[in-house]
Parts: structure tokens; sequence; C-alpha cells
């Protein structure tokens, strides 16, 4: 692996951590509406407005329900400092809500909605206080093996899947259907082997894995499911095919491509 592709993999695979660190720990917590460290937060995203229901929560499991009320197809995100992604959701259609579970430690965070799935999004700051339970678990030497075997996997499968995501792309560029078609699912065990870790960095999963239901107005259609078509569908590579076979030095050094 390049170098400068290893260190961008690198990267994501230590932001995994903490995404993982929050799911162990939300198996670990007591459930349920009424208990102690839950949370929920509902929020209103329109097309000029981000509005939560609350500024400060309790740390453990929260449960995040958003609501567009907008006219524009949007996302929301939960920052940490640094504008770290704890989580998001994506693609929450007019008139439509969703919901996201994740667990949130003590510190602060920024709720961004971003109508239009683009820009910096607009942002309400919100506090988790608390978390003596969650510190305690965070000690668990068993939470930190499951980290570290759940980092080296995923490192492993980040390794194994960038030389086939690179050879697919190269037949796709020239034109080798056959190539393509035989190197399509190849392609793609590493992202399957590994989806959560997709979904977890930003438009990465709706670049690289959006089939043509999931495609919005405006959007431009890239990925596999994009090729997919082209391949299997069309028989052809057309020149709109190049540019959505080609990922940029950040995509292709994420786990997912």
């Amino acid at each position: 692996m390049p170098a400068a592709c290893r260190t961008r993999s690198l990267a994501l695979v230590g932001a995994l951590v903490a995404a993982t660190a929050a799911s162990v720990l939300a198996g670990c917590s007591s459930s349920g509406s009424g208990s102690p460290g839950s949370g929920t937060l509902r929020v209103d995203a329109s097309d000029t407005a981000c509005q939560v229901s609350a500024n400060t929560l309790p740390a453990g499991p929260v449960s995040i329900t958003v609501s567009n009320t907008g006219s524009k197809v949007t996302e929301v995100y939960v920052y940490a400092p640094g504008d770290r992604i704890v989580t998001e959701r994506e693609n929450i259609g007019p008139g439509t809500r969703a919901t996201v579970t994740t667990e949130l430690k003590p510190g602060s965070y920024e709720i961004a909605c971003k109508p239009g799935m683009t820009g910096d999004g607009i942002r309400q700051k919100i506090t988790v206080t608390g978390g003596d339970a969650s510190a305690t678990a965070a000690a668990d030497p068993r939470l930190d093996a499951a980290v570290a075997a759940y980092r080296g996997y995923v490192q492993q499968q980040a390794d194994a899947t960038l030389p086939v995501g690179q050879q697919f792309a190269a037949a796709v560029k020239s034109g080798d259907v056959a190539r393509a078609q035989a190197l399509f699912a190849p392609s793609r065990v590493g992202r399957e082997r590994t989806e959560p870790v997709a979904e977890s960095f930003g438009d990465i999963e709706p670049k690289t894995d959006t089939r043509e239901d999931g495609v919005e107005p405006g959007q431009q259609w890239t990925g596999w499911h994009r090729l997919e078509k082209s391949r299997w569908v069309n028989g052809t590579v057309t020149p709109e095919d190049a540019p959505a076979g080609s990922p940029s030095e950040e995509d292709a050094c994420s786990p997912t491509t």
C-alpha cells in the first residue's frame, strides 16, 4: 500500500476506535427510555434552521430523532471537537423522519443539519454531562481487547481490498468489460465486511455504494452500482463511467474502496 494511502487508512481506523467503543459501551449499558444514563434528542431540520430539543444530555446511549420539515433532502451529523464525526444520518427526505442511536461521553458536541447535504451545516452546541458508568466500562480490559481486535480486522480488510479496487477501476478506465465484471464482486468484499465502518465516514458511502433508486435529484451517481449497471445492463463502458470508477485519493485510501 502506498505510504499516503496507509497514512489515510490508519487515520480512519484510528477514528473507528471511538465508534467501536461507543457501540460496545451501548451494549454494556442499561437500555430503555427510563434507564439511567439514557437520553433522547429531537432535531427539527428545515432549510434554514436546526432546532434541538435539549442543549444538555446525560452521558450514555442517546436516541436522536430527526424530522425534516424543509423542502430539501438533509443530513444530520453529531461532531465531537475537531469536527470528528461521532455519528450521522444522510438522505433524510422532506417530510420524513429518521432515528439514529449512538453513545455520547461527557464533553461538548455540535449537532449539524445540512440542507441539500452540502457545506458545514447549521449547527447547535450541546453538552453531555456525568458519565461515571461509562468511564468504568471504558476501563474494562475486555473492551480494550475488543477494540484492538476489530481495529486489526478493519486494517486487514483495507489492506486486502485497496489493490483489488484499483484493479477494478483500471479495468473500467481501459474499457475492459470482461475484466471489470470479474473484479466487481472481489472489489466489494472488504467493504461489505466492514460496512459499519464504511457508513461512519462522511460522504464516502453515498459516493461509492448508492443504488440507482437512492440517487437524489441533482446528485451525481458514482460508485459500484453505477458501474454494475453499465456492465450487466448496458454491456458497455461509457465515457461517463471513467470518473464514476475513479475515486479521489481520499476515497481510494479509505477502507471502502
